[in-house]
């Protein structure tokens, strides 16, 4: 039992193609790998083509569905989910610019990515071209979501909703079992090119970090919870930890509610606080999610492009926090959100994008584990105001819809 859930598990797929493209790159003949960066050019022509659709159909029905249930609360609670992803990701541009010029010093990713030169070549290449751009799809989304959400369209949610069910399944029954080729014709493109060391140098440097760095990113969400709920921040974390377990084994917020809602009511939150909290926060909080692509997205710019401006980091870290609330509860979902954006406000390619998958997957249940733990701050924030309020408004009943 154990060892099949194992092996169906995508970071033991992903680390089994990863070690696989590492070992056969060192006997596979050319004709034989070209096989693998066609597929590669292929998949990732669909990606292009797909990620703008992907973005309209989860982001239209996931704005739409907050007029539901509306209420102070629950535009508070969305509101500190995002202050709180977007200041994990400002930590992350702070830390990349202060730590990667020493950290990545004389490493050079331009050429260890780059699957559509040298060696090996595709036998051939079909063109997908996308039906519109990233950001008109991410403008659309917004437009039509905010007018259902105001005028209440219950055909077009709906309809909206089946759609984003549709999407959900081609990410689950295609996209994400063929992500392991992916990943093997990636790392097995790069040891044949040759550039394989430089890049698992920096893989291993920045996975590290970004696993410390979701832990410091607890301490201040807690720290800061404790300081305006008026409660022990570590005794507040310690009533969440089996949440935090049980996430880093389940890799997934959904799965993991019934646990962080228990550890949330042992940090003394109102039951109907919690109720409406917990389960809103786990589609709209993802404070580790976004440290994690901030941190393997700039490490790539540094050592491509020799770093990112301010103004394009903060430009990319609130736009990123938007297109994460659209991620489906499954694996490696927030990533597969973030790729048009990667894409085109970054300009990865496609060798990149591989990596940057690779590489948040293989920690996915670390920045999930952040996320819910993270939950528990926000409960304890809006459990000491919602307690303040003396005309007692009722939170929504239903703000998961």
């Amino acid at each position: 039992m154990h060892a099949k859930r194992l092996t169906s598990s995508l970071l033991f797929r992903i680390i089994v193609a990863i070690l696989a493209g590492i070992v056969c790159s060192l006997f596979l003949p050319d004709w034989a790998a070209r096989v693998f960066v066609t597929f590669n050019g292929l998949f990732g022509n669909f990606l292009g083509f797909f990620v703008p659709v992907l973005i309209f159909a989860l982001i239209t029905p996931a704005i739409a569905g907050l007029g539901r249930g509306a209420g102070k609360w629950l535009g508070a609670t969305v509101g500190i989910a995002y202050a709180s992803t977007i200041i994990s990701g400002f930590i992350a541009y702070a830390v990349a610019a202060a730590v990667y010029p020493t950290l990545l010093r004389a490493e050079a990713l331009a050429e260890a990515v780059d699957i559509d030169e040298g060696a090996l070549q595709p036998y051939f290449a079909v063109e997908m071209p996308a039906p519109f751009e990233v950001m008109s799809a991410l403008l659309l989304a917004f437009t039509i979501g905010i007018a259902m959400a105001a005028i209440g369209t219950p055909t077009l949610k709906s309809g909206a909703e089946e759609l984003r069910q549709v999407i959900m399944k081609v990410i689950e029954r295609f996209i994400i079992p063929l992500l392991p080729i992916y990943i093997f014709g990636i790392f097995l493109a790069m040891g044949m090119n040759g550039n394989l060391r430089l890049t698992l140098s920096m893989f291993l440097k920045v996975l590290l970090l970004a696993i410390g760095m979701t832990l410091v990113v607890l301490v201040l969400q807690y720290a800061a919870a404790g300081a305006i709920a008026r409660r022990n921040p570590l005794t507040a974390v310690r009533n969440m930890l089996p949440a935090y377990f049980t996430a880093l084994g389940t890799s997934s917020s959904a799965a993991t509610i019934p646990v962080t809602l228990r550890c949330a009511r042992a940090n003394g939150i109102a039951e109907n606080v919690a109720g409406f909290v917990i389960p809103l926060c786990a589609t709209v909080h993802l404070s580790g999610s976004m440290m994690k692509i901030g941190l393997f997205a700039f490490a790539v710019l540094h050592m491509t492009t020799g770093g990112v401006s301010a103004g394009a980091a903060i430009g990319f870290v609130l736009l990123l926090g938007i297109m994460m609330v659209a991620a489906p509860g499954v694996p490696g979902g927030a990533i597969m959100a973030a790729v048009g954006l990667l894409q085109s406000q970054l300009g990865f390619d496609d060798g990149q994008v591989a990596l940057m998958i690779a590489a948040y997957i293989a920690i996915d249940s670390f920045g999930t584990a952040c996320n819910v733990t993270g939950d528990g701050a926000i409960a304890l924030v809006i459990n000491r105001f919602a307690r303040g309020d003396v005309r007692g408004e009722r939170l929504p009943a239903d703000a998961t819809a």
